[in-house]
């Protein structure tokens, strides 16, 4: 059984999921080449030893075309700093590259380290472009005040490798909510008012190769449809005071084109932020609990 301590001091033991399916089935009845494959996933604490390159990685990943304007390597640092909040997921033992990770960084707890200063003045930036964003998350992205009744942030950053099934995502935050909640019985700085979770969307895009596309867009425009690359975050922006997605300062339609993988439509992928307050957190996970669960 896949198992992940909840505190380093007292070892107790959070079980994850026993085994969570992966369908690998295709969706049309006639073609049975495809079998379903059972995947066992485990949960581990973050691991300065193991864990560093995978963790930069797979932040690569999650801020995509902006990447370059942050310190990838400063932020892995401090992840893996607090190794008890927050997990990885993995499937070949500690060792293992991390396919999966969640964790939350205290921003005011933070601020004063340039990789977060730099990620708040990022973030800050790009919730400008939304006016969804802006009026919400102007105060709480702004150097700290000496007011001692500044909220504290969650900074929740959470991305998984793109074949990853939705169902690894309840574990994991129920988990990061455990975690919190020990280390603030602990008296550490984890007694948060709000949780920020940085993500991505994309819309689809017709190709700027092909003259039929450029025949179609003559004809045109419809605003085209969000989707989600972690479909959980539909259902905590629920749960949410502001959401929203921006684009990336560094897109243009040439980064589409070179996403555009064996189909007709490229992709323009764009960040997304979400704030929920504290009080509505676990609510929120509960949802993602109920709609992504594996079967039992």
């Amino acid at each position: 059984m896949a198992k992940k301590r909840a505190r380093e001091a007292d070892g107790t033991a959070v079980e994850a999921p026993d085994k969570i399916v992966e369908d690998a089935n295709s969706s049309d009845e006639e073609d049975e080449d495809f079998d379903t494959v059972n995947v066992d996933f485990e949960w581990f604490n973050f691991d300065a030893a193991v864990d560093f390159h995978g963790t930069k990685s797979l932040l690569r990943q999650l801020f995509d075309v902006d990447a370059a304007r942050l310190d990838l390597s400063g932020l892995a640092d401090l992840i893996l700093g607090q190794p008890t909040i927050g997990s990885t997921v993995k499937v070949d033992g500690k060792a293992a590259d991390a396919y999966a990770f969640v964790t939350a960084l205290n921003l005011r707890e933070h601020r004063a380290r340039e990789p977060v200063a730099a990620l708040a003045r990022y973030l800050a930036e790009r919730a400008r472009a939304n006016d969804a964003l802006a009026p919400a998350l102007a105060d709480l992205l702004a150097p700290p005040a000496a007011a001692a009744a500044e909220p504290t942030v969650a900074l929740v950053l959470s991305e998984r490798l793109i074949n990853m099934p939705a169902e690894i995502a309840p574990p994991m935050y129920r988990m990061l909510i455990d975690e919190i909640e020990a280390a603030v019985e602990d008296g550490e700085p984890y007694a948060f008012t709000h949780y920020l979770i940085v993500s991505k969307t994309y819309h689809e895009i017709e190709s700027t190769l092909d003259v039929v596309a450029e025949r179609k867009r003559k004809k045109g425009r419809q605003d085209p449809a969000l989707f989600y690359f972690h479909p959980e975050d539909e259902v905590l922006q629920r749960y949410a005071v502001a959401h929203g997605s921006f684009p990336y300062a560094n897109t243009d339609e040439a980064v589409a084109d070179s996403k555009r993988a064996f189909q007709e439509m490229g992709i323009i992928s764009r960040g997304s932020m979400m704030l929920i307050e504290a009080s509505k957190f676990a609510e929120a996970v509960k949802a993602i609990s109920d709609e992504f669960s594996p079967p039992s």
